[in-house]
């Protein structure tokens, strides 16, 4: 992955589970019902390159999920730890998410963004993300 300045990025591998789920838990809005430790750990095993970590001086600041199904191009979890927002590294991950799409010949990125996380929206919106108010987000739990 890339590096900028103090920045580094790099792909999750299993031994990061248990920091990144503690990360979301401070630098995330909201939870999911797959933010555990069996969830995160199948998304590493099935594709090792979907998440993407940025860590400066070794540690933690951001995290973006970049799933890709061979059809469409999704992103999850974007996420920067308070205390480094606006430092560069919420646009650094979403550019390293977007040149791994464009390798596997991904046409078009969307990303999962709760209405109610205003802060979020002028990130996505400065990196040339729109929303789309004609599309819901339809969701049934598998799982209990």
């Amino acid at each position: 992955m890339a590096a900028m300045d103090d920045l580094s990025l790099r792909a999750a591998n299993p031994a990061d589970l248990d920091a990144v789920l503690a990360f979301w838990k401070v630098a995330a809005e909201g939870t999911s019902i797959s933010d555990d430790g069996d969830g995160v750990a199948r998304l590493v095993e099935r594709d090792p390159d979907a998440l993407i970590l940025a860590e400066r001086e070794g540690a933690l600041v951001g995290t973006v999920i970049a799933g890709f199904d061979g059809w469409r191009c999704h992103l999850y979890r974007l996420a920067v730890h308070p205390d480094q927002r606006r430092r560069g590294v919420g646009g650094a991950l979403l550019a390293a998410a977007e040149e791994r799409f464009v390798a596997l010949g991904g046409r078009r990125a969307d990303a999962m963004v709760l209405d109610r996380n205003t802060s979020a929206h002028h990130a996505w919106r400065a990196a040339g993300y729109e929303a789309e108010p004609q599309w819901s987000r339809w969701v049934k739990h598998l799982t209990g």
